[in-house]
């Protein structure tokens, strides 16, 4: 369903379905996507989720790394030993925020070292 036709129907203007008919939608989007998110979500379909990313951010900055690799589908551990303790907080805070979001899991590991699952890994423990 395009866009304009989900806002007719949220509004309850059905019947006015012309507007959006021949317009593909995810193609139109793929169109006008700058070349570098183009090339990235092509690359991401074939990420390897079975890899184990290790990270040591050293600023919050470093936060996008670390939510490009969870959202490939990649187990992140996050190693925020380096930063300072309100940075860390806040960087723990987003890891969180990120897990949630993406239906995955956090668990601290050891101190202030943790371990971000996305939702397809299952983890056990002893």
């Amino acid at each position: 369903m395009g866009a304009v036709r989900k806002v007719v129907s949220y509004l309850g203007l059905g019947g006015i379905d012309h507007y959006d008919d021949g317009y593909d939608d995810e193609q139109y989007e793929e169109d006008y996507m700058p070349a570098a998110e183009r090339a990235a979500r092509r690359w991401r379909s074939t990420a390897d989720s079975s890899r184990i990313v290790m990270v040591q951010p050293l600023k919050y900055n470093d936060a996008p790394m670390i939510g490009q690799h969870f959202r490939e589908g990649q187990t992140v551990i996050m190693d925020v030993t380096g930063m300072p303790m309100p940075e860390a907080t806040r960087m723990v805070d987003f890891a969180a925020g990120l897990a949630y979001g993406c239906e995955g899991r956090i668990e601290r590991i050891a101190d202030r070292v943790f371990l971000l699952a996305p939702a397809h890994v299952e983890i056990e423990s002893s």
